[in-house]
């Protein structure tokens, strides 16, 4: 069956301190850019700063800025000096401000200078301009209390000026992680990891096979002026003040599209699985006239004798039932999607030598039926938790998109109620290191083990699981990731005995749409049938419903 499944102190110390500032070369100007680490604490910690005598912390009850501040509990014997020391230039002029509350809080530069306030019961900000010496390579800056005087609190502290190397040679780090996260026939939208350097990047410079396309200063861009239906390469390089390129990202291969367009996950499919070599099949098209359905996913493709595809490795590709079916649904105006794979039974992954052969074997089924869209049901311990055959299959589905371009690859597997579990994340992860470009990750939630399981709430925790894996992975928003997401569910009592009503199969495809997910499928039309008490059965739900009440509701899911 296709079933089973298996994250500066003291106040006379001021005027000391301001005369040492005063320097006799000629300084240079800083530019605007804060070279200090965790400025505002939204961290949540400490990390970059040292306070005296664990005096300080990060609190989010009193705030300037974002979610958290500095606390300095000053006591009787302890000022609560919290300071970090930066690389600075020598010759260079620095601005050092901070936003503070509290009574007498010092903002300084040890050596160099301080200012102080005596009283500031809501948010002000303290600044002092300093110059470094013409040897100086480092900098500390300072915030304190006064004894006695009770806690204050800093945010939003900046210290702008260049960063330490006074001749910077050395380029930025190469951005990470490109990734397409919108494709259209004329337009491709692209994200990527932000690089680093000492002195700051300034922007980032978008490359189309090779030829500078567009400059943009933040971590995503949309090339514009693209064709349809071509193929192109994109790269990204990032580029600092003082005029230095990193090296290029990774290359990321897209085609567009033939026209329209949409996110790379745009394809909406409401498709049930029909299988013709179990359960009593019915008639795709008293199913269709009946509940409005128009795609079937249309199980199995196996292998026999190798690497040679039929249907449930015995009826050929051609002139069978499969074939009649195919034909009979799209006479009807709907059309199918053939699954490879499956729990049991002999199947290509294992079979195909390599990559290259599987590939062919899905061409000779996309070939027989002209097919839009295949979906490759990956389960058990010879395809889905063997990691060679997974990654034979992601390299054969690459290979199938780039010679059949507009085709949609889903793979099917299954998952955990809190997501995907460790060889399905493997798999996601795999997808993006090979560059498989699978357009729909569709999770099976169901099998968990308890009869008792809340099958919507269930489903719906799996989904999010899956879409916040792809997030991670792809670097991808909420909607994108639910637009490269599928479902595929169990009508019925399941083989745990969990029990997906009508009412949780409606309120699923009721989240799907609102969720704009990608495809909406289950298992099995031939058990789309009522049998109240059968317990499981391959030709009924083994619960009441009518005939195609399942697909009826299936045929409302639009994306």
């Amino acid at each position: 069956m296709h079933a089973p499944n298996r994250r500066a102190t003291a106040v006379g110390a001021a005027a000391l301190l301001l005369a040492g500032a005063a320097i006799a070369a000629v300084p240079s100007s800083a530019s605007a850019a804060n070279i200090l680490t965790n400025p505002g604490f939204e961290t949540g910690a400490l990390s970059g700063w040292s306070c005296s005598g664990g005096t300080g912390s990060v609190v989010s009850t009193t705030v300037h800025g974002g979610s958290k501040a500095l606390a300095g509990a000053v006591t009787a014997s302890d000022n609560a000096k919290c300071a970090q020391t930066v690389a600075v230039q020598p010759n260079t002029t620095y601005t050092l401000s901070s936003w503070v509350r509290g009574n007498y809080v010092y903002l300084g530069v040890t050596g160099a200078g301080s200012t102080w306030t005596p009283s500031a019961s809501d948010w002000k900000q303290l600044s002092v301009t300093f110059t470094t010496g013409a040897a100086q390579t480092s900098a500390e800056v300072y915030l304190n209390g006064w004894f006695g005087q009770g806690t204050y609190y800093a945010d939003d502290v900046s210290l702008d000026g260049p960063g330490g190397n006074p001749a910077d040679t050395q380029a930025p780090t190469a951005p990470t992680s490109l990734v397409a996260t919108a494709t259209a026939a004329t337009q491709v939208s692209l994200s990527w990891g932000a690089s680093t350097d000492n002195v700051g990047v300034t922007g980032y410079d978008v490359y189309r096979n090779g030829t500078l396309a567009t400059t943009v200063t933040g971590t995503t861009a949309t090339v514009t002026g693209l064709t349809a239906s071509t193929a192109y390469t994109f790269t990204v390089k990032a580029h600092d003040a003082a005029g230095n390129a990193s090296a290029a990202s990774n290359s990321l291969a897209v085609t567009t599209p033939s026209g329209g367009g949409g996110t790379p996950g745009g394809f909406k499919q409401a498709a049930p699985y029909l299988y013709n070599g179990w359960g009593n099949p019915p008639s795709p098209t008293t199913v269709m006239n009946a509940s409005g359905i128009k795609w079937f996913t249309l199980a199995f493709v196996l292998a026999q004798n190798g690497c040679n595809p039929t249907w449930d490795s015995q009826r050929p590709l051609l002139n069978g039932v499969d074939q009649q079916t195919i034909n009979a649904v799209r006479a009807a105006g709907g059309d199918v999607v053939p699954s490879f794979g499956g729990w049991s039974g002999n199947k290509l992954g294992p079979n195909c030598a390599d990559a290259t052969a599987l590939a062919g074997a899905y061409q000779k089924v996309i070939d027989a039926y002209q097919l839009k869209a295949i979906d490759i049901d990956i389960e058990n311990t010879d395809e889905f938790e063997n990691y060679t055959v997974q990654d034979r299959i992601l390299g054969a589905l690459k290979i199938v998109k780039q010679k059949n371009p507009g085709i949609r690859t889903i793979v099917t597997f299954g998952t955990a109620i809190s997501g995907p579990t460790a060889d399905g994340n493997r798999l996601i992860e795999q997808s993006k290191a090979l560059g498989a470009d699978i357009d729909v990750f569709t999770i099976m939630p169901f099998d968990f083990g308890n009869a008792s399981t809340d099958m919507y709430a269930a489903t719906v925790s799996a989904a999010n699981g899956l879409k916040n894996k792809l997030k991670s992975v792809y670097g991808w928003d909420d909607a994108t990731a639910y637009s490269h997401l599928g479902i595929s569910g169990m009508n019925g009592l399941s083989d745990n005995n969990e029990t997906t009503s009508i009412a949780n199969w409606t309120a699923i495809r009721d989240w799907a749409n609102t969720n704009h997910i990608a495809r909406l499928a289950f298992w099995s039309v031939n058990r789309d049938r009522g049998c109240a008490g059968g317990g499981l059965q391959e030709t009924c739900s083994g619960i009441a419903q009518s005939d195609w009440q399942f697909s009826t509701i299936t045929a409302g899911f639009t994306g």
